[in-house]
Formats: structure tokens, C-alpha cells, sequence
């Protein structure tokens, strides 16, 4: 078996469930160790990650990704059991297998080429792998990246394993992120019995205006690389139940993602705004889960772009659609940073699979960019 694909398959087999980690960095770190990286497990709370590096001094490139995966579902809907990888039609099946378990292994199997054709390398290279990306991702790489800070160690580039492709390998490139900003409102009314209203005060009825109001607010009208930013409305939740009350409380779950064009704290401004305007009797919880970064240009871009142009002879497409990533917690650093994986048509759904053949090409991918940042 193609030794990427066997890595791959090695790293399915063990069931890594957020935020487990199943020795899947374990395999790792021996197969970098004996390439000459020096690798520090680091755990914070319950979350095992690691920091791994190749190399005394220049510029520093790492690899970042994460071990831990969604849960499968229910097994019996799987056509394969989820952590037993199985080929067919050229396809590979499996919890992991596109997000991000073949990003990881084709990383590994870069590194080893690369080191085996260049052992006395100028530059570094580095490893930053948690298990705690598809969870809340409190103990993974924003810690490590805290480590990596105290320790005085500046990223130069960050090549993030994330399932960027759209209909094939290499086609597009995530070059940034919309930020992500959350909150709960809770609308405060008077409970009260349903045929006397006037003893009662609905907070439903008060606050529709005010979210037809927060829903249809421009809030930006975005840039050449951010589309505008959006507000969504995920969950609504009141009353007891009965169909005789008038509820006391209203609950409403929102989320912004956001360009580069407004920050966090004048879209929380902005929507207090709002909600005072039509006088309610609320309180909000906000949570930033990661703030806008882009990398529009520089040297990382550009060994992608001619890494994928060279490999696959396709002019790849800078985007920064799509949810967060990790990449959120190392872009403050000053780092540029791109995400570079397999095509993402079945992350996080039953039968995700991977094209087998892409898993060796995402090799020769990441190898063409090192060989571009760290010879050149």
C-alpha cells in the first residue's frame, strides 16, 4: 500500500472522538522523532496535543492540524464501520478520513521525504497537532500557541491540513476566515394566563420587531476578499408547554461571521443599539470564537499557488468562505497562514471518504512547499 494512504488508514483505525486522541499523535510523534524532530507532548485539561520541531535556526514553517474527529453517528448507517478504513472505487471510507486524518499523514510523509533528500535543511520546521479542534477547543492550539509565545518561538508560515478543496485537489485554498461572534439573548416579560394579555406582558410579541430588525441590518457590505457579514438566528426558545400561558422569557441563539470591514465590538454595539430602540428588557451573552485573518499575499501564498500549479496544473482560488479553524488562534501571531487539504464534499457526514489517489499528491503538495519556503 502507498505510504501515505497506509498512514492515513492507521490513524482511521484508531477512533479519536472529540476530544480524544486514541494514540494517534503517539504514531505521530515516533514517525517524526525518527526523522530528527524533537517532539513535546503537551496536555492541557484533558486534551493531549503536541509540539514537534526540525532544526536550530531560520525561518520557521509548521504544519498545524488536529487528531480529533466528529462523532460517527449511528454505525449501522455507515455502508463500513467508521474506524475501519476500507477502499472502494478508488475511494477511501472513514471517520477522519478528509478531516483531517489524510492531511495529517500526507504532512508526515512530506517531512520524510523532504528531510531524507535535504537531511541538513536551512530553516525549521514544525508540528502543532491538538485534539481538541472539533470540540470548544479551549485546551488545544490556542493553548499551545500561548506555550509557543512564552517560549519566545515565532511562526513565519502556517500550512493548515483543513479539507480547503472544492471539486478537486488543490482547486481552492482557504487564504483566511470571517470571524465568528455568537450570542444568547434572553428578552425578559410577564407571565401571565393567556385570555388576560393585559395582565401579562408577551416577550415573543415584543421582541419580533426587534430581530426582523436585527435580521435584515446591513452590517457591512464586505471586501475583495470577505463576502458581507451575516447574522443568523439559530435557535428560538420560549414558553412552558402549555397553551394557555403567555410565556415569562424568551431565548433567542444568534451568530455573526465577519469580515475584516466591522470588528466584534462594533457589531455588539450595534445590536444593543437595536435591541434599546424597541425599549426591551433583555440581557446578552456574547461569545467571540475567533476574530477575521487573511493572508492576501507573501511568500506562503505564492509556493501554494505554484506548488498546486506545478503538481496538478491547476491555478487554485484564494478563499475565505467557510466555518472557523484553528488557523484563528495562530494568524494574531503575525503568522501568514493558509489552509491546504483534501476536497471537503463529505466531512463530517456518514461514509466520508477521501479519493485515495489525492492522498499521495497532497504529499507532493505540502513537500513542493517546503521545498519553495525553505531552499529557495
Amino acid at each position: 500500500m502507498e505510504r501515505t494512504l497506509e498512514l492515513t488508514c492507521d490513524l482511521i483505525r484508531r477512533p479519536s472522538v472529540t476530544p480524544e486522541d486514541a494514540g494517534c499523535q503517539e504514531l505521530m510523534m515516533a514517525r517524526l522523532g525518527a526523522i530528527g524532530f524533537s517532539c513535546t507532548p503537551l496536555q492541557f485539561g484533558a486534551v493531549k496535543n503536541f509540539w514537534a520541531v526540525r532544526g536550530d535556526s531560520g525561518p520557521l514553517l509548521v504544519f498545524a492540524g488536529h487528531t480529533d474527529v466528529v462523532p460517527t453517528g449511528p454505525e449501522a448507517a455507515w455502508d463500513s464501520p467508521p474506524f475501519s478504513p476500507e477502499l472502494r472505487d478508488g475511494l477511501l471510507y472513514g471517520r477522519g478520513a478528509a478531516d483531517m486524518k489524510g492531511s495529517l499523514a500526507a504532512m508526515v510523509i512530506a517531512c520524510e521525504d523532504f528531510v531524507a533528500a535535504h537531511p541538513d535543511h536551512p530553516g525549521r520546521i514544525g508540528f502543532l497537532i491538538t485534539a481538541d479542534e472539533e470540540g470548544p477547543a479551549h485546551d488545544g492550539t490556542i493553548k499551545v500557541v500561548e506555550y509557543l509565545q512564552q517560549r519566545g518561538e515565532h511562526i513565519d508560515w502556517c500550512l493548515v491540513g483543513e479539507p480547503s478543496s472544492s471539486g478537486q485537489l488543490g482547486d481552492v485554498v482557504k487564504n483566511g476566515r470571517r470571524g465568528s461572534l455568537g450570542a444568547v439573548l434572553t428578552v425578559r416579560g410577564v407571565q401571565g394566563h393567556i385570555a388576560y394579555p393585559q395582565l401579562a406582558d408577551n416577550p415573543i410579541h415584543r421582541a419580533l420587531p426587534a430581530l426582523h430588525a436585527l435580521s435584515c441590518q446591513v452590517w457591512d457590505q464586505g471586501n475583495a476578499f470577505f463576502p458581507a457579514t451575516s447574522l443568523q438566528i439559530s435557535n428560538i426558545n420560549s414558553g412552558t408547554g402549555a397553551t394557555n400561558v403567555i410565556p415569562g422569557e424568551l431565548t433567542v441563539l444568534f451568530n455573526f461571521r465577519f469580515s475584516t470591514e466591522v470588528t466584534a465590538a462594533e457589531l455588539r454595539r450595534r445590536t444593543e443599539a437595536i435591541l434599546d430602540a424597541h425599549k426591551l428588557d433583555y440581557a446578552i451573552d456574547w461569545q467571540l470564537s475567533g476574530e477575521p485573518f487573511l493572508t492576501a499575499s507573501g511568500d506562503l501564498v505564492s509556493a501554494a499557488v505554484e506548488s498546486i500549479r506545478d503538481c496538478t496544473g491547476l491555478t487554485t482560488e484564494l478563499s475565505t468562505a467557510g466555518g472557523t479553524s484553528d488557523g484563528r488562534f495562530i494568524a494574531p501571531t503575525g503568522a501568514q497562514v493558509l489552509e491546504l487539504g483534501p476536497v471537503n464534499a463529505t466531512i463530517h457526514k456518514r461514509n466520508e471518504c477521501v479519493c485515495a489517489a489525492d492522498l499521495p499528491r497532497l504529499a507532493d503538495l505540502y513537500r513542493g512547499i517546503l521545498q519553495r519556503l525553505l531552499l529557495q
